[in-house]
């Protein structure tokens, strides 16, 4: 059994990589002051970046899980996500 981890910590890893399948951790903006688009934006970039180390790409996502503290941000958080997710290719999702 292979397992591959990625962005390594001492109490956690960003990734995981087993078989075909590739788990990230909650990924959050690394400015939290900006706007949620650009926060967003932020997180996403982040995203792709673990998913390339893992040798992936968002076309392959399966589920997404977004946390947003405030739902009236809502339509700023999806223009980023739209301009961003792969049409054709969009994942199971969940809003909390």
């Amino acid at each position: 059994m292979t397992i591959k981890r990625f962005d390594v910590g001492p109490r956690m890893s960003q990734g995981v990589a087993h078989g075909n399948t590739v788990y990230l951790a909650g990924q959050v903006a690394d400015d939290p002051v900006p706007s949620v688009g650009e926060q967003t934006r932020q997180i996403l970039a982040r995203i792709d970046r673990l998913l390339k180390d893992a040798g992936t790409d968002k076309t392959k996502l399966l589920s997404a899980n977004i946390w947003l503290t405030d739902i009236a941000r809502f339509g700023e958080m999806n223009a980023i996500w739209d301009a961003w997710v792969s049409p054709g290719n969009t994942p199971a999702r969940a809003l909390l």
